[in-house]
């Protein structure tokens, strides 16, 4: 049977994060460092388990490199493994939040996060969402974001921003772009 830990589970867990007692790993972020524990990270991540598993670095020196996210980004991601992390931490951290989903494998944050991006699309994050979509294999926010374009004509509200995304953009989505346009043609 699959139960969710309890609030005082919880409560124990994000107060040994907090008050840093026993952590044994060392997380060094862009611009800090954060102490967490082998054994939740391992539990909440199948990347992570491995790495301490095996006979790897991040295992010998008690130090795993996390280079590619800020300090609070880096916190609001640990925060989420042990589960105490607050609605507001994560919303303004999603998008990092779902690059460190996809980076450690960690399916349910990855689809929260892809949830939540569905839905407070607009036009000045639409393509940014698209491209995220399809680089992460996200089928629903792709989905959300080919409809907002599409279905709802915003194309025409940004057609420099999409322009330019066009020609940057990976060849196969401009053709899932294109598929989904002619549908909506054909239906109409």
């Amino acid at each position: 049977m699959n139960q969710k830990p309890n609030s005082a589970v919880l409560e124990s867990v994000g107060r040994m994060l907090t008050e840093k007692i026993h952590t044994d790993i060392t997380i060094n972020a862009s611009d800090g460092s954060i102490g967490a524990h082998r054994a939740v990270l391992a539990a909440r991540s199948p990347v992570f388990h491995s790495m301490f598993k095996h006979n790897l670095k991040e295992n010998h020196d008690s130090n795993i490199n996390i280079s590619d996210m800020s300090i609070e980004s880096c916190q609001a991601f640990i925060n989420y493994l042990y589960g105490i992390i607050e609605d507001e931490e994560f919303f303004k951290h999603r998008l990092e939040l779902l690059h460190a989903a996809n980076k450690y494998d960690i399916c349910g944050l990855r689809d929260v996060c892809s949830e939540s991006l569905a839905e407070d699309i607009d036009s000045s994050n639409v393509l940014e969402r698209l491209q995220d979509s399809y680089m992460y294999q996200l089928p629903k926010l792709k989905l959300h974001c080919m409809q907002y374009l599409v279905k709802f004509g915003r194309i025409f509200d940004i057609k420099d921003d999409f322009n330019a995304f066009l020609q940057t953009v990976d060849k196969d989505l401009v053709i899932q772009l294109l598929g989904e346009a002619l549908s909506v043609c054909k239906g109409s």
